[in-house]
């Protein structure tokens, strides 16, 4: 089982985005931030890593989206699957 994946994979995958130009763009915008082992990063290239345990914080339109990886995933799936790829977090 692979133990990371693209970033800009990773939110096409998880069907935050239609493409993953789309999600390479996102990235690159400098518009998602990643904490892993504890550091937070603003990531710049869709190249970078993304690894179960991580959490992510983006926005997709108006949204912003706050969640924990927790796969990595095969492809790109029905949403039900896709769902499974994170678990969301509840704001205060």
């Amino acid at each position: 089982m692979e133990q990371a994946c693209r970033i800009d994979v990773w939110l096409w995958r998880a069907r935050f985005v239609k493409t993953r130009s789309l999600a390479a763009a996102l990235v690159e915008r400098g518009a998602v931030r990643i904490t892993h082992a504890g550091r937070q990063v603003r990531l710049d290239k869709p190249s970078r890593c993304v690894h179960v345990g991580d959490s992510l914080t983006f926005m997709v339109g108006p949204r912003l989206i706050d969640l924990t990886v927790q796969g990595l995933g095969e492809r790109r799936g029905p949403a039900e699957e896709a769902r499974a790829l994170y678990a969301l977090i509840e704001a205060d």
